[in-house]
């Protein structure tokens, strides 16, 4: 018989492709990390591991499996939390993924209300980006993530215009960033709850000729066609390269951080501007720059994901509840 947490210590091995570095993840001893894929492989009746050198990898039995484990262990957790609130049992779960922005301005209050109305649920937080978020819904790791997508999208290659020289690693850049989009963007098997649209504003330098515009004169992309760019994550960065060709430009990207008063800091020193979300800018001081709407009205979609497996869970019900509750102040 296959026990879930032989299916756990599967997934461990598979991940980080040694029985050592599993038992260091999983906070078990190497042995017994050993002896449970023993157990399992002798319960299946096949290998599951196929020893490569120094290392491991799984075999084509033990693909299958932790293919189908990450379904298994959401099943069986969205079991035990039911049984739990059948039994009257005022406690729960939830792991939370969420991308840093969100990490600082959604999160607390949805966490805090999920707190006031059941104290015994454990909630635990981990950042991450989409696709990479996504992915660990998707394995078993959390019950609850959020992410972002931009609507309509076009999650093709793009390649930006560069000296002649650097058009192959532009080329390979413009690939890696399509491939983070389109995982980023397919949620097609998962439970969607809109949260809300998180709309893009420009960001200069305070004396830069631009800074001051109000919504009365919004700013055109157009008119930073000439400037140095500072660019966000993968995803950021590729929407950033489609607007601006939707402009009739290709920008001229110089600095490449997800820290966004990283990116604050580099724009108020002068050294380039910025396109970003108004949830980015929250959190943060915004010292020496100046926030200007875009006319083009662009934003993106920020929403809460989980497993249709989870969706009724007790304690991931209420977290999807509260998130869709909070209201942030207007900028």
């Amino acid at each position: 018989m296959i026990e879930a947490r032989h299916l756990r210590v599967l997934r461990a091995v598979s991940r980080t492709g040694s029985f050592s570095a599993a038992a260091r993840e999983l906070g078990y001893t190497q042995p017994a990390v050993s002896q449970q894929m023993k157990a399992l492989e002798k319960s299946v009746g096949t290998p599951l591991v196929v020893r490569v050198g120094r290392g491991i990898r799984l075999s084509e039995a033990g693909e299958v499996l932790v293919r189908h484990a990450a379904g298994i262990l959401a099943g069986l957790t969205a079991a035990e939390e039911e049984l739990a609130a059948i039994a009257g049992l005022r406690t729960g779960r939830v792991r939370l993924v969420s991308f840093p922005t969100a990490s600082s301005t959604l999160v607390p209050p949805a966490v805090a209300g999920v707190r006031a109305a059941r104290p015994g649920v454990r909630v635990s937080l981990t950042e991450a980006e989409p696709p990479e978020s996504l992915a660990m819904l998707r394995g078993g790791d959390c019950e609850v993530a959020l992410a972002f997508r931009y609507p309509g999208r076009d999650t093709g290659l793009h390649v930006v215009q560069a000296e002649a020289g650097s058009r192959r690693q532009a080329r390979a850049e413009a690939v890696v960033e399509a491939s983070a989009s389109a995982a980023a963007c397919d949620w097609s098997d998962l439970v969607v709850r809109p949260l809300l649209e998180d709309r893009l504003v420009g960001v200069v330098a305070e004396g830069h000729p631009l800074a001051g515009r109000g919504a009365d004169d919004p700013l055109e992309l157009a008119e930073l066609a000439g400037e140095q760019w500072i660019a966000g994550c993968p995803q950021c960065r590729g929407h950033l390269v489609d607007m601006c060709a939707e402009a009739g430009f290709a920008p001229r990207i110089d600095f490449a951080t997800d820290d966004y008063p990283a990116v604050l800091g580099l724009v108020g020193a002068g050294l380039g501007v910025a396109v970003l979300p108004e949830l980015a800018l929250a959190p943060v001081r915004r010292t020496g720059v100046s926030v200007v709407p875009l006319a083009s009205g662009a934003f993106r979609e920020v929403v809460a994901l989980t497993l249709p497996d989870l969706e009724q869970v007790p304690a991931v019900e209420l977290m999807l509840d509260r998130l869709a509750r909070v209201r942030l102040p207007q900028a």
